[in-house]
């Protein structure tokens, strides 16, 4: 299982369901070029992505490929999609601040290079907004850092519409924020299995960053439309459903994704992978199945909501609700000394 796989008609698939009489396949593209009768021939490789400092700037798809017509891309190795977190000897405990430049973030939430922080709140409450001010933050505190201590940006965008990728490109390369970013768009357009797997190709590119003694931050916006296309997979693959219809191994879709995200040992080259995930909630019900699963996953959430967001307190954050478990170890000095007074 996980082997891909190629029709006659170069389509390619990936083999999820192993089974006596059949073999459940999902496949990354168009189904009608497929029919009864194709034949169907292992490639013998499990699915990897381009990964480097060639992608910077870049627009790819959840498998890597160009779609901004840029040409392809520069030199790169390739990384397998899925592959283990590190263990807990090659890591170390949070103790850098990965800035925002957001005040209320920074002061009451602060985040720390290699934590989880989720972020979580109804539609149209600006938790896009947050991810994006982030990555555009980094562009001064980038001019200012030593070339190993600058932080690369990865932006999964999972489910959206294609106008809205379309404009995020544009926002950030109106402030020459393309430049350290990386954006993988698995739009509402493309096939499940798509949506399914970007998050983990981001992931793959991230962690070269990591690997290699230098610090990313990768944004999945948003996991709970992730979850619904491998929802969507596993009712087609006939694996039997669970609470909200979602599959038995939901939680382990998500925790296996952001154990990824850490900070490395010294010896290991002390490089950080920094994630903050998106989930969106329904008329704020912070206990349905998605959010109780992914809240203990991270290590803190920042919880926005629609009511402070109408009432223009923008970034709308509920500061009762939000908490870092681990990013206060990690804040500046002055901010420490201003926080007390702020709470």
């Amino acid at each position: 299982a996980g082997e891909m796989v190629e029709f006659s008609s170069g389509v390619k698939g990936i083999a999820l369901n192993l089974e006596n009489e059949n073999v459940g396949i999902v496949i990354f593209g168009s189904d009608t070029a497929i029919k009864e009768g194709d034949l169907v021939k292992r490639t013998g490789s499990i699915v990897d992505v381009p990964a480097g400092k060639s992608l910077l700037g870049r627009v790819v798809d959840a498998l890597g490929v160009p779609i901004d017509g840029r040409g392809s891309l520069g030199d790169h190795e390739r990384r397998r999609v899925e592959v283990k977190a590190p263990g807990i000897i090659e890591r170390r405990s949070v103790h850098e601040p990965m800035q925002t430049g957001l005040k209320a973030v920074d002061s009451l939430v602060p985040i720390g290079r290699g934590q989880r922080e989720l972020i979580i709140g109804d539609r149209q409450t600006g938790k896009t907004a947050i991810a994006v001010d982030t990555i555009l933050n980094q562009k001064e505190l980038n001019a200012k850092a030593k070339e190993n201590d600058k932080l690369y940006c990865v932006y999964v965008a999972i489910g959206q519409k294609r106008s809205t990728v379309a404009q995020l490109v544009q926002i950030l390369s109106s402030a020459n924020a393309l430049e350290y970013s990386i954006l993988v768009a698995a739009t509402a357009s493309d096939p499940a299995p798509l949506q399914f797997f970007a998050p983990y190709s981001g992931c793959a590119m991230g962690e070269y960053f990591r690997d290699n003694g230098m610090h990313a931050l990768i944004i999945y916006d948003d996991l709970s439309k992730q979850a619904v296309a491998y929802r969507q997979m596993s009712l087609l693959l006939r694996r039997p459903p669970g609470r909200e219809a979602f599959p038995g191994d939901v939680f382990y879709l998500h925790s296996r994704l952001l154990e990824r995200a850490a900070k490395r040992s010294e010896e290991t080259g002390a490089g950080s992978l920094t994630a903050l995930p998106v989930i969106e909630t329904q008329a704020g019900d912070v206990s349905a199945y998605i959010p109780t699963n992914v809240i203990p996953i991270t290590d803190g959430q920042i919880c926005l909501e629609t009511e402070l967001f109408y009432r223009g307190l923008r970034p709308a954050i509920n500061v009762g609700l939000s908490v870092s478990r681990v990013g206060s170890a990690a804040q500046l000095k002055a901010m420490k000394q201003v926080r007390g007074s702020l709470k």
